[in-house]
């Protein structure tokens, strides 16, 4: 009895702070401007399915998608039978899901073949973070101050619960054995360790609780620890696929005031509709041009903000960074989640991009004043960008930089006119002649005389 009024209330805590935590990030997500997302279920059931479970963009690259595969899969399969360990710790039963019979057999198979190629997939992802020459995406100035320690504390994480799982199993089952009883289920793994465990079945029965204890208090400190790291993403990526994009890659929104006006001028019949009330019945003020800070962006932005799994996949094919400029995708979308966590308040149990000899910010003191444009974005790294959309097709959980680029530029543009002069040319070409070009209209068929005279001349030198 003792043992479940303790596990309920490690439970209780643990659950209760990752609801706090979550809580704290959804209201971030939320502080940005309205976006109706809603429509298109089965489309959106569709992407979800091929992205977010199937990974699809992931295997693009094909070594690495095989060992997230491993490690994505035995997570989501193992946690079957954390169902069951909770069962368990609430009850006081033992091995709870013992009723599905050979199902049962299956399953205990399943996570224990996975779990052992979970060990063999992270102790490859160490390997290749930390004994070989580093990959350049998984570099950069943009990184949170200890990116190599936070994808190692989840790859140690890892080899631990999956230590204590087999620890669990290979205790329970050589204890059945020692009882000349029949265990439940087939555990293929923990068949081939009994013999290194002893006969006592005093010391096999607290080996066995030591692992149940420590499979299931790690997973409780990885789930708080995960909306502190990149690999938050298992989370709500889901979401973020779910509410991406379903219009054509190249396809930019229009600001709804500047359509409504074009339509009124092109056509005078065309009734523009009333402004937004808010809710007392008044008209609300008007929203600026483009973003100048989180709360201008739309809110499916700043869940993209916490979406990213800081892979670099996007700098690594954008081609304004591969020339030595200085736009970094990556760096758009990690400067957000860092200005909305430093402008409202950080549902953070750890902070990383604040911590460290190698934190990126200094602290802010002057709130009032700082933004997410300037503040952290520069205009230089904003009109770097070809909008050629290489850094959306790349991302795996189908995150899209340039929304918010565009929107920040849009800024610049309509609030500052603060357009490099290489683009107000063309906007003066287009108000005074039609087109990009310093040509007058009335030119325009030049060429066409032009063209005409010339195949008239030959014609006559043929005759």
């Amino acid at each position: 009895m003792l043992e479940q009024i303790i596990f309920f209330l490690l439970l209780v805590a643990a659950s209760g702070l990752f609801v706090w935590q979550i809580r704290k990030i959804r209201a971030n997500i939320f502080v940005g401007r309205p976006r109706d997302m809603s429509g298109n279920a089965a489309e959106r059931f569709k992407k979800t399915v091929l992205v977010a479970f199937g990974q699809q963009k992931m295997f693009k690259r094909l070594t690495p998608a095989l060992l997230h595969l491993i490690v994505y899969v035995g997570f989501i399969v193992i946690n079957v039978e954390v169902l069951e360990i909770v069962v368990d710790g609430l009850t006081g039963t033992h091995r709870f899901l013992r009723f599905l019979g050979p199902g049962y057999d299956v399953l205990m198979a399943t996570n224990e073949i996975l779990g052992a190629l979970v060990i063999l997939a992270v102790v490859a992802f160490w390997w290749r973070r930390n004994r070989t020459q580093p990959v350049r995406r998984l570099t950069g100035v943009e990184l949170r101050a200890w990116p190599k320690l936070d994808a190692n504390i989840i790859l140690y994480v890892e080899v631990v619960l999956m230590a204590a799982l087999f620890t669990m199993n290979t205790a329970d089952l050589k204890l059945h054995q020692v009882s000349g009883e029949t265990m439940p289920g087939t555990f293929p793994i923990s068949s081939l360790l009994v013999g290194l465990f002893p006969s006592d079945a005093g010391t096999l029965h607290v080996l066995e609780r030591v692992g149940w204890w420590a499979h299931i208090i790690g997973i409780f400190l990885f789930l708080n620890y995960l909306p502190s790291s990149k690999h938050f993403h298992i989370i709500i990526t889901f979401p973020n696929v779910w509410f991406s994009r379903l219009v054509p890659q190249g396809q930019f929104s229009n600001v709804e005031s500047i359509t409504h006006e074009v339509k009124a001028m092109m056509d005078p019949s065309y009734v523009v509709p009333p402004p937004a009330v808010g809710p007392d019945g008044s008209a609300l003020a008007p929203t600026s041009f483009g973003a100048k800070d989180v709360e201008d962006l739309p809110w499916t932005s700043l869940m993209n903000a916490y979406s990213c799994t800081e892979c670099g996949r996007c700098t690594s094919v954008c081609p304004a960074n591969l020339t030595g400029k200085l736009l970094s995708p990556r760096k758009i979308i990690m400067d957000t989640r860092d200005r909305v966590e430093e402008k409202y308040e950080s549902p953070l149990i750890f902070r990383p991009n604040m911590y460290g000899a190698e934190a990126k910010h200094e602290p802010v003191t002057d709130l009032a004043n700082a933004t997410l444009l300037r503040g952290k974005v520069t205009p230089e790294e904003l009109w770097a960008c070809t909008t050629c959309n290489a850094c959306v097709e790349s991302c795996p959980v189908n995150i899209n930089p340039l929304e918010s680029i565009i929107e920040m530029r849009r800024f610049l543009v309509l609030e500052e006119s603060a357009a490099p002069n290489s683009l107000n040319v063309m906007f003066s070409n287009i108000e005074n002649n039609g087109a990009p070009w310093a040509f007058s209209p009335s030119d325009r068929f030049n060429w066409a005389d032009d063209l005409f005279a010339t195949e008239k001349q030959q014609a006559a030198t043929v005759a």
